[in-house]
């Protein structure tokens, strides 16, 4: 795989989820989150530098080794996407057609409940899937850590 802009974007994305597994399996009940780019990755938590660091290289090494479900996390961004995209257009579909009228629209509401609510079921394996196939890779290639520094995001302790 070569050495894309996205590919790098991915490859980081993989490590981030990796690492925020390894540190929620240590800090359960820290609230943590992640954002990747193609520069590498934030941890977003009050979680000392040392810490990322060590749990970040674990992170490679267990995905280098085969783990490559720690690429896809529950919480992930593209996840929510997704959700949010099939439930919004299912809501749109049950309202297409209509008349400016908002006695119809209300009629339809029901229709729109459950057309939504069957699109976050489906949307359930498909983030996930999306997250494997699209949005990482497990496959770092030549990835390699060269530092790891705390820093403020929107007034939140992070480490890049």
């Amino acid at each position: 795989m070569p050495n894309s802009f996205f590919t790098r974007i991915r490859r980081n994305h993989a490590v981030e989820h990796a690492t925020l597994h390894l540190l929620g399996q240590r800090h359960p009940n820290l609230p943590l989150a992640g954002h990747s780019d193609q520069n590498g990755f934030w941890i977003v938590g009050k979680v000392p530098v040392e810490e990322v660091a060590e749990v970040a290289v674990q992170a490679m090494a267990r995905l280098r080794g085969g783990q490559r479900q720690l690429a896809v996390h529950p919480n992930c961004g593209t996840n929510f996407a997704v959700s949010g995209m099939l439930a919004g257009t299912a809501a749109w579909c049950a309202l297409v057609g209509a008349k400016d009228d908002w006695q119809e629209r209300l009629e339809r509401l029901p229709l729109a409940a459950v057309l939504a609510t069957l699109a976050l079921v489906a949307s359930r394996p498909l983030g996930p899937y999306l997250q494997e196939r699209l949005t990482t890779s497990a496959d770092l290639g030549e990835l390699a850590i060269t530092a790891v520094v705390p820093v403020k995001r929107g007034g939140m302790q992070a480490n890049r």
